[in-house]
């Protein structure tokens, strides 16, 4: 569990910049629409001109989307030197691609692949860093990063007789690194497409369960987040070719230009979009919450309740970042989190009979970007109608929740009397909280959580998620109990799982993990942890 929670967030690093990449092009596309700019935005005008020159480069993020993952994986999964196992990861793919595109220019028929077919959907084919090779997406990207990963942690501080001193390091691992590409790039071509052929019936299923398919998918993607697993349902969908070819992220951005100059239904001209609906219940089910959590407390509790509130329900409506108010009541209110899920799953569904499909899985900004933004103009009765539904499911949320938590007596943030409550000022959490949502004095934090894990000594690898701190301990009993975390400024909440600890930082936990990580350095050199 521990490594597959680690893998899962290690994906998400490269998804972190796909906010300002978006915003890029929907400004870009939203500028360049003619039926909507006029004359200025007509092709050959300096005007389109400079904002393509714009679209070029914000296209960057989601045209080499495998690389980035081949790059970021490291980041999180790499035990030390993370630099440098991000350098060998980057060649060990180009060098891979660069095999599986020699093999089938030479025996690509007798492989059922026509190699000189023009790169894109029907073919199967891509250009990954200009390299001509399979469309293998993230998968392909993922499985190179593992596999080098695994050689740098073993391999990286292997020494070597003096006179082979210039093979070491980096080099030794890539050297092992390419031999190990060789016979992956066989596997690949022999088995990738059939793989291929497989997925193209399974999006056909996926597409074709409409409504229900989104509402237990997006149950699904609620229910994991508590284990940290969520990365791992969506990310195949989102990013790679599951359900369009290219993911719905690549293959929405490449739309937005089609979708602005149309005024049919969204849900007809991209039903493939509609499993992005996860971002609703941040837009509109966490302030519900937000208010019910605050009628529910005791009248003495309310105003420090509100600063708590204000800061996590502005995180997860403007960032779609929902696991700080969620491990708010997760853990002494377990019941009601699946009650989220469940209306999260509900709200989906009835934003997809209303016709709203589109890039729904974030926070406002992103929603904005990918959305509102470029495709107002042409799609704007189409948002009134998700306002209209999204508002009405605040209410519904507010009312749920409330009955629940009067009905069952949760004790919910601020239920208790004031002395048994950890609750937080309003200063005290603008102490905790800057603009951008970083945690107080990251230095001193991650030293109050390694104290809370049992010391650097009982560390043995610590990653980060957007707000999570993802840590893998030796000793489990050596670590505090969940209140001794909630008594903590700036610690949200603690998930404890065997050898497998998360605690709930925030927008600034990648800061704090900096820190620890180099706490367990500085007492083990090497990054290695000590018996």
């Amino acid at each position: 569990m521990q490594r597959i929670q680690r893998f899962g967030g290690a994906m998400f690093t490269p998804v972190m910049l796909f906010t300002f990449a978006a915003v890029v092009v929907g400004l870009g596309t939203l500028f360049t629409t003619r039926s909507l700019m006029g004359p200025i935005a007509a092709e050959g005008t300096v005007w389109t001109q400079v904002w393509n020159v714009l679209l070029a480069g914000g296209w960057t993020v989601f045209n080499q989307l495998p690389v980035l993952f081949a790059v970021a994986l490291p980041i999180g999964l790499a035990r030390r030197q993370q630099a440098r196992c991000c350098m060998e990861s980057l060649v060990a793919y180009l060098t891979f691609n660069y095999f599986v595109g020699q093999i089938l220019t030479y025996w690509g028929p007798q492989l059922g692949v026509d190699f000189g077919a023009e790169v894109g959907q029907a073919s199967g084919l891509a250009l990954v860093a200009g390299i001509k090779t399979m469309d293998m997406g993230m998968i392909g990207a993922l499985a190179v990063s593992a596999i080098v990963v695994g050689l740098h942690d073993r391999f990286f501080d292997t020494r070597l007789p003096e006179w082979l001193g210039v093979f070491s390091g980096s080099t030794f691992v890539y050297m092992l690194a390419f031999l190990a590409m060789v016979p992956l790039a066989v596997v690949a071509v022999l088995v990738w497409p059939h793989l291929q052929a497989g997925m193209r019936v399974l999006q056909g299923l996926i597409v074709g369960a409409g409504t229900a398919g989104v509402g237990v998918y997006v149950f699904l993607e609620r229910a994991l987040i508590p284990f940290g697993l969520h990365h791992l349902l969506y990310a195949p969908i989102y990013y790679d070719s599951v359900v369009v070819e290219g993911g719905i992220y690549a293959a929405w951005a490449n739309a937005l230009p089609q979708l602005a100059a149309s005024t049919a239904s969204l849900k007809d001209l991209a039903p493939w979009a509609a499993l992005t609906a996860t971002g609703w219940s941040k837009l509109f089910g966490v302030p519900g919450i937000a208010a019910a959590f605050y009628v529910t407390a005791r009248p003495e509790n309310r105003k420090r309740l509100l600063g708590m509130l204000v800061p996590v329900t502005l995180t997860a409506v403007l960032c779609g970042v929902t696991e700080p108010i969620e491990f708010t009541f997760l853990f002494v209110a377990p019941q009601l989190y699946v009650v989220h899920a469940l209306l999260a799953a509900l709200l989906s569904m009835c934003m997809n009979l209303g016709g709203v499909v589109g890039v729904f899985s974030g926070g406002l900004i992103e929603m904005s970007s990918f959305n509102f933004i470029p495709l107002a103009a042409s799609h704007g009765i189409t948002y009134l109608v998700a306002l209209g539904i999204g508002l009405c499911f605040t209410v519904v949320y507010f009312l749920v929740f409330r009955w629940l938590i009067l009905r069952f007596d949760f004790m919910t943030p601020g239920r208790r009397a004031r002395g048994d409550v950890h609750l937080h000022s309003k200063q005290e959490y603008r102490d905790v909280l800057d603009a951008s949502g970083v945690t107080r004095d990251a230095a001193e934090l991650a030293a109050d959580i390694v104290r809370l894990l049992g010391g650097p000594g009982n560390i043995d690898a610590a990653t980060s998620c957007v707000t999570r701190l993802r840590v893998g301990v030796r000793d489990p009993k050596l670590v505090a109990g969940e209140r001794d975390f909630q008594d903590t400024p700036g610690v949200r909440g603690v998930l404890c799982g065997g050898n497998a600890v998360q605690v709930i930082v925030g927008m600034g936990v990648a800061e704090v993990c900096d820190h620890i990580q180099r706490m367990v350095e500085g007492c083990h050199p090497g990054g290695e942890v000590r018996e």
